[in-house]
């Protein structure tokens, strides 16, 4: 017997589609367009088993929109603006962007992703992920760069965006500020150190993990309702080591039961700090750089690790700390680097959204959620934010801020759409006034791109597709980025939805935790996909429902092969007895009938599942069937028939085994498209009409008369072979031998010459 062989099959295929074209967008068709916009995969290396695990998944609804709508845009493009891309290129070309002149880097990194993209894109046509290569973007090229240039020009006149000097978020590693929404929480260990300030030549105590901001400390606040400290509001305390004096205020977020119940107020420690000295109109004291390396007398140059040790230790010298205790606390990082965030004041670009949660709650209502609970997680969110969305970075490789400010007049300048797009450290510019024009340095936030997806992919075939498009598919920790951000251009821009859908997928685990590098504990998919195959790879991506993490097991990936191996083996059987045959019009056999009433209840179940997106409740039904009915039952009870039947009762049976088979592979095939196609192409395409199956019409009900007891008695028909089978097994005699003994039950009498004859009874 052949062997199925997963790499020669795949790779056959993949040719084909692209020398095919057959997933190239019909702009021209009349039928109803299912669009995608399409999550862009950032270009940081290669992909991974998340990437493989979410796409796979947005694959299999992409796959059975396009057999059941007939046409499909499904662009796809790559996430190169932002700070992984610079750390890769950074990497690869053993350099740091910080010592090269930005036009240089940029030079740089746009070298290097023409040299790697393609071998990166690869991986996502060996997953058979089904996209229209030819409708390409990346959210760096000129294309969109003009866009979001534009959005941000379009928004600045509509003053939706404006430019503030304010405590930020910023990441000392990275140097640059971020969003909001690119924190994530990590757990550290930290020293819990009481300190010895003095009031009215007292201690009074106050606890913290940040003994480098005690040269930042402007105040000390204390609860109103505090009677340890009432006699001390309104006077002022000495700050230990540093001995400058702070007033000691009274405000209710001083928590009583917490440390000593003392607040020490830095600028900046955290939010609450920028908070309480904003509310209280209190002078900062900067003591941070923008390296995080602190800028104060004995401690300049130090970064905050070591400014900590150092400080801790001339404290401890002094006598001024009177307790410590190790403790575990929740700190916010950067997401992308893992790094400790801090807030310093710098000028930075925003957009407001805080004057427009409300709106944007509602606007997340309309959309539908694939699973719908995923709405909280956005809706939370949104109710959740306290900054406008930071949209400038001080980075090189990222789109410039099209901005000029005039030296003379202090105007800001913008360029002319037609300018677009426009570095302006390239390009001079002088003001109406005569002055000379300063160029803005800093770039936007990759999402201030990334969040116009819909619009990019839309400008590439001329606009034919519109908003709101039919889904957006993505994993559930970019919710409060891509997801928002793009509601939120979409709202500002066009007063519309950018989706009528989204979909979303949970992440890949592995025993229990979430795969990571940085754990050590990642599968690359490309290994799994050389061993077991792609198609096996995408069954077991659809083992599970929508928005549900999954552990990786590779049980799932050899159930996944079997699969395939049972799939391809039973249509060599089925053809081999099937040699010339054509579709026609037949009279059915009662056995025949009541299959295909069974196959026609398991299309109605696969077509709604398909369109609530629900692939995992398909995948289910559908190999359940091949195996169990199919397989176990159907090709046993049809076998003599097929080898020694009248030719009615072979008519009758050829046409049920070309069907069901067909159907079958049809329902399976956006979830295994490469056995599908393979199948397809070696045993349908004489009899029918379409280059691939990719591009057939979705399975519709067999036109039999159908009853309502069919289902109950096909059922009792696999029980009564069961029963059979059990005896024999019982008797240790062969499933071929004959046995007596066995009656076929009366409401199985129609059918009794089948079962006789399956199970040789006698």
């Amino acid at each position: 017997m052949i062997k199925y062989n997963s790499k020669e099959v795949e790779e056959k295929w993949k040719k084909y589609w692209e020398k095919e074209k057959i997933y190239k967008f019909n702009g021209k068709s009349k039928k109803p367009v299912f669009s995608i916009d399409t999550p862009p995969p950032t270009v940081s290396g290669k992909m991974h088993m998340g990437h493989a695990f979410s796409y796979a998944q947005e694959d299999f609804i992409v796959r059975f929109q396009r057999m059941f709508t007939g046409n499909v845009f499904y662009p796809f493009g790559t996430d190169d603006n932002g700070l992984p891309t610079e750390r890769l290129v950074e990497r690869l070309n053993k350099v740091k962007s910080k010592q090269m002149l930005r036009e240089k880097f940029i030079d740089l990194c746009l070298k290097t992703l023409k040299k790697i993209t393609p071998e990166f894109i690869k991986d996502w046509k060996d997953l058979g992920i089904s996209a229209d290569y030819d409708v390409c973007y990346s959210t760096i090229d000129r294309n969109s760069q003009r866009i979001s240039q534009k959005s941000f020009i379009e928004l600045y006149n509509k003053s939706e965006v404006y430019k503030k000097e304010f405590p930020t978020i910023w990441c000392p590693a990275c140097q640059t500020s971020i969003a909001q929404a690119e924190l994530e929480d990590k757990d550290f260990d930290a020293l819990f150190s009481t300190l010895k300030f003095k009031c009215d030549d007292k201690d009074l105590l106050i606890a913290t993990t940040r003994p480098e901001l005690l040269g930042a400390c402007v105040a000390i606040f204390v609860h109103p309702d505090d009677k340890r400290y009432k006699k001390l509001i309104g006077k002022k305390a000495k700050v230990p080591l540093f001995n400058h004096e702070v007033p000691i205020i009274q405000d209710k977020s001083a928590e009583i039961e917490k440390g000593t119940g003392v607040l020490m107020v830095c600028s900046y420690g955290d939010k609450f700090d920028v908070d309480a000295i904003n509310r209280h109109k209190l002078k900062p004291r900067i003591v941070l750089n923008k390296d995080g390396s602190l800028n104060l007398g004995n401690y300049e140059g130090l970064g905050i690790k070591g400014a900590r040790k150092k400080i801790l230790e001339d404290l401890k010298q002094a006598d001024l700390i009177k307790q410590q205790k190790q403790i575990a606390h929740v700190v916010n990082v950067h997401d992308k680097c893992g790094t400790a965030i801090e807030f310093l004041e710098t000028e930075q670009w925003f957009i407001k959204i805080l004057d427009k949660k409300k709106k944007f709650v509602e606007q997340g209502k309309k959309i539908n959620w694939h699973p719908k609970f995923m709405y909280k997680r956005y809706g939370n969110w949104v109710r959740g934010l306290e900054w406008d969305w930071s949209i400038s970075r001080e980075r090189h490789f990222g789109i410039p801020i099209p901005v000029w400010y005039c030296n003379e007049c202090k105007k800001t300048i913008l360029p002319d759409e037609k300018e677009l797009p426009v570095d302006p450290l390239q390009t001079k510019k002088k003001c109406s006034c005569g002055g000379q024009a300063i160029p803005e340095e800093k770039v936007l936030d990759t999402w201030a791109t990334s969040s116009l997806t819909p619009e990019i992919t839309s400008s590439l075939i001329n606009n034919k597709v519109q908003t709101p498009y039919s889904l957006r598919p993505q994993a559930h920790d970019i919710i409060r980025t891509w997801a928002f951000y793009t509601v939120v251009k979409s709202w500002l821009h066009k007063k519309k939805l950018p989706w009528k859908n989204v979909m979303v997928s949970g992440f890949v685990r592995l025993r229990g935790e979430k795969m990571s590098k940085s754990k050590g504990n990642v599968v690359e998919p490309q290994k799994v996909m050389s061993e077991f195959g792609s198609d096996a790879l995408r069954f077991w991506a659809a083992g599970s429902r929508l928005g549900e993490d999954v552990d990786y097991q590779e049980k799932d990936l050899i159930a996944g092969k079997k699969f395939i191996t049972k799939l391809f083996n039973a249509s060599k059987f089925v053809f081999m007895n099937l040699k010339n045959y054509k579709p026609k019009k037949i009279k059915l056999l009662e056995t025949d009938r009541l299959f295909l009433s069974k196959l026609n209840k398991l299309i109605e179940i696969c077509t709604e599942s398909f369109k609530n997106y629900e692939y995992s409740k398909v995948k289910l039904e559908a190999s359940n069937f091949f195996w169990h009915l199919f397989c176990d039952n159907y090709l046993e009870v049809v076998k003599k028939r097929v080898y020694n039947g009248t030719k009615q009762e072979k008519e009758s049976a050829f046409f049920t085994l070309y069907n069901s088979l067909l159907i079958i592979l049809k329902l399976m095939a956006p979830i295994t498209p490469f056995i599908a196609e393979e199948i397809y192409q070696n045993f349908f395409k004489k009899t029918q009409k379409h280059r691939s199956i990719h591009v057939s019409e979705w399975p519709k009900k067999i036109k039999i008369s159908q009853n309502k007891e069919d289902l109950k008695l096909f059922d009792e028909i696999i029980k009564f072979n069961s029963f059979v089978w059990k005896k024999k097994k019982e008797k240790s005699i062969s499933l071929r031998d004959e046995i007596s003994g066995i009656k076929v039950p009366k409401n199985l009498i129609k059918f009794e010459k089948d079962l006789i004859a399956t199970h040789n009874i006698i």
